[in-house]
């Protein structure tokens, strides 16, 4: 047998074993010692084993993950993803659908500080939720609007996605910061527009809320000044070169937990649960890393990626038509799997086929777009039917929702997303024009 089809075998297995609920990191740690073993014994696999969990481990660019998940952890205890939702339904509550645009606006600017889909979907459905009740809603446009708006958790920078990205395939992280940025302002404006679409065909979807008066507003806004402190100067400063990612990470986390101190929002309890939760998600991302690790290597002995890239290269396809197929394939796995897995289970593969494909882009350039394309898929695969994780996570915290609808809330946002991944592939300087005004 080839190492072309124990490859083929070993990447079935590992969609049996997460069809069987076996924890990813897991799943992906037996499948690539178990291949790596049979292509070259156990002798080579425990020495392989010597060195590189260390060495998976001893980048510096990886402290950056713990630092912006502790970030996360303390905004929360802060208070900010309500202010943020406060102040954007006083601006647009009182319109058609307002209460459901605020919530966008509310996971974008959560996102900015967050970094996690999955964590931006929880903490703005405790703080939106209840009002989109109060108003009443339609359970399809609540929970799918809150599915929806988690999405760019992971998109808009930071992103813990993003970070692992542009390790696996060395490409600089300020640069890809860089790149996401307007690509994740699109998002949130094309949910804002969706949402003020559907509620036009459907008006009893998203009832008129309460106008609120100027001084409310200004008050509103004004409490969101740590938010917008935190972006500015994180994410400015890694931009301008003031600092790297890992010590503007570093300066967030100071920050937002210093902020949800001077608050009264967190005590020691408050701070010993966002270690220990940060600390857990570490691990939990850090065993997929391993997982990675190891699968990659397997794969790497197998010659498969090389192998499925010369054999794309030479079937004849155009570049556009191949990235297409890629595109259909994260979609489908974002029905089983979490978007970090996707990443490292599929860049190793994917990124060698497009690397070698001609779509008029220098290869840092090709790099950095399809990192963004990547992203963007992968974050579409968390609220597509009939798995979506975002789906589940939301609809699990409105028991009272039939899980129907809300996966029906979710496909105009589906639709929205469709276009601008069309829309990305079709204009590279979409992700490209920021890195280029910068650098």
């Amino acid at each position: 047998m080839s190492g072309f089809e124990i490859a083929f075998i070993g990447l079935a297995v590992l969609l049996v074993l997460l069809a069987l609920r076996i924890p990813v990191g897991v799943a992906m740690l037996a499948v690539g010692m178990g291949g790596y073993w049979i292509l070259s014994g156990l002798g080579p696999l425990l020495n392989y084993s010597k060195t590189a969990v260390y060495w998976r481990f001893a980048s510096y660019d990886l402290s950056i993950v713990p630092m912006f998940l502790l970030m996360g952890q303390f905004a929360g205890k802060a208070g900010m993803s309500r202010d943020l939702f406060e102040a954007a339904n006083t601006f647009l509550g009182h319109r058609r659908g307002g209460v459901a645009m605020a919530t966008i606006a509310g996971c974008a600017g959560f996102g900015a500080i967050c970094g996690s889909s999955l964590a931006t979907a929880a903490t703005m459905a405790q703080v939106a939720l209840p009002e989109l009740r109060r108003y009443k809603y339609s359970g399809a446009l609540a929970t799918g609007t809150l599915a929806a708006g988690g999405t760019l958790g992971i998109l808009i920078p930071p992103s813990i996605v993003l970070v692992i990205y542009a390790i696996a395939v060395e490409a600089n992280i300020t640069t890809m910061f860089q790149a996401a940025l307007l690509p994740g302002l699109l998002a949130a404006l094309g949910y804002l527009l969706t949402i003020a679409i559907y509620v036009r065909i459907r008006p009893a979807a998203g009832p008129v809320g309460t106008k609120a008066k100027w001084e409310e507003r200004m008050r509103a806004l004004l409490r969101t000044w740590p938010v917008i402190l935190i972006f500015f100067v994180v994410i400015g400063g890694i931009y301008f070169g003031i600092f790297t990612p890992t010590e503007g990470a570093a300066v967030g986390a100071f920050g937002t937990g210093f902020i949800a101190f001077w608050r009264g929002g967190m005590r020691l309890k408050g701070f010993v649960d966002s270690i220990a939760g940060a600390a857990v998600l570490t691990a939990m991302i850090f065993l997929i890393l391993l997982g990675a690790e190891y699968l990659n290597a397997f794969l790497a002995l197998s010659r498969m990626p090389a192998e499925a890239a010369g054999l794309i290269q030479n079937s004849g396809l155009a570049p556009f038509a191949i990235l297409t197929v890629i595109v259909v394939v994260y979609l489908a796995l974002g029905c089983v799997m979490d978007s970090l897995a996707m990443i490292l289970l599929t860049v190793p593969i994917f990124w060698p086929i497009i690397a070698g494909l001609d779509f008029g882009l220098s290869v840092d350039d090709t790099k950095i777009w399809f990192g963004i394309i990547t992203l963007v898929v992968v974050e579409v695969g968390l609220i597509t039917p009939p798995v979506g994780l975002n789906v589940f996570i939301i609809n699990s915290m409105a028991p009272d929702v039939p899980m129907r609808a809300t996966f029906a809330g979710v496909l105009p946002f589906l639709a929205s997303d469709a276009i601008r991944v069309a829309l990305l592939i079709a204009f590279p300087i979409i992700s490209l024009g920021l890195p280029i005004l910068l650098n």
